[in-house]
């Protein structure tokens, strides 16, 4: 992991994973390009919709508010979580229309 990284995450893991964990959630840095940090939201965080005011009020304003002149924006990259894809499956196999 290089030093960018390296800050980045131990900002995550003091300022922001333990409000998420408090709720069921988690983050993971996907990448960061020109002064955005993409990251993913996973667990009960994953889809909620609160999660763009939880980008914005915590995530993002204490990694800019650590590291201004590493991350100037943090962008949530939406996914679709592991556990709803095999509900989907087993819906499907299950379920017959």
């Amino acid at each position: 992991m290089d030093e960018k990284l390296r800050k980045i995450e131990a900002v995550l893991e003091e300022k922001v994973r333990p409000a998420l964990r408090a709720h069921g959630g988690e983050i993971a840095v996907e990448r960061l390009e020109d002064g955005v940090l993409y990251v993913k939201l996973l667990g009960q965080c994953a889809g909620c919709p609160s999660a763009d005011l939880t980008n914005e009020t915590l995530v993002e304003a204490e990694l800019v508010k650590a590291l201004p002149d590493l991350v100037q924006k943090v962008a949530v990259v939406q996914t679709v979580s592991d556990e709803l894809w095999e509900q989907a499956k087993r819906l499907l196999r299950d379920h017959h229309l």
